[in-house]
């Protein structure tokens, strides 16, 4: 099937062609990007949104198993490049970099008063006896530094349950990787 130039609508998505400027579509025809058209790579997000809503573009994406991977965004060339020069203008300014910096503030204080918090509900989830409340602030301890962190990936970063379930399933959790040989268990693909 020979290649198209063109779009039929203002945002279409599809897949990496055979080529480097060919595309393919849901539908299986495939297109060659209009040689005045400029492919941005994926990585910033601000870039993205803005090349996106200003029209015309081609989202490019690949499917590997149930994930989907950003290829980049074809779009033309002097949209590109003005947007990316507007965008290198507003993060020179200093008021861009203060908003950043109290942005990153903010969320440091939200994640300490978080950790805080959470080692609390851990503490009281243990419920040791008054003569073990110190081994009961050691292992709150030790599970909240394990479970808080952004980015860990552990229960205790999901918001789709209450801190209480948080704590009693961090807790769960890290003892079971502190006293079973869990982390070093082969499991077969079932």
């Amino acid at each position: 099937m020979p290649a198209r130039s063109r779009p039929s609508a203002p945002g279409l998505t599809v897949s990496p062609g055979r080529a480097p400027r060919e595309v393919k579509t849901e539908s299986g025809e495939y297109l060659v990007a209009p040689s005045d058209w400029l492919l941005v790579p994926p990585g910033d997000p601000a870039l993205s949104r803005r090349v996106k809503a200003g029209g015309d573009h081609w989202l490019v994406q690949e499917k590997k198993g149930r994930k989907v991977f950003s290829r980049g965004i074809w779009a033309p060339r002097e949209r590109v490049e003005s947007i990316t020069a507007a965008l290198a203008a507003e993060r020179a300014d200093p008021a861009y970099q203060r908003k950043l910096d109290a942005a990153r503030a903010k969320r440091e204080a939200e994640q300490v008063e978080y950790a805080a918090s959470f080692e609390q509900e851990v503490f009281e989830f243990l419920d040791f006896a008054p003569e073990h409340t110190a081994l009961a602030q050691q292992m709150a301890k030790a599970i909240a530094a394990h479970a808080t962190p952004v980015g860990s990936g552990t229960v205790a970063r999901t918001k789709r349950i209450t801190i209480e379930e948080r704590a009693r399933a961090a807790t769960i959790a890290w003892m079971r990787h502190q006293t079973t040989g869990y982390d070093d268990m082969k499991i077969p693909r079932v």
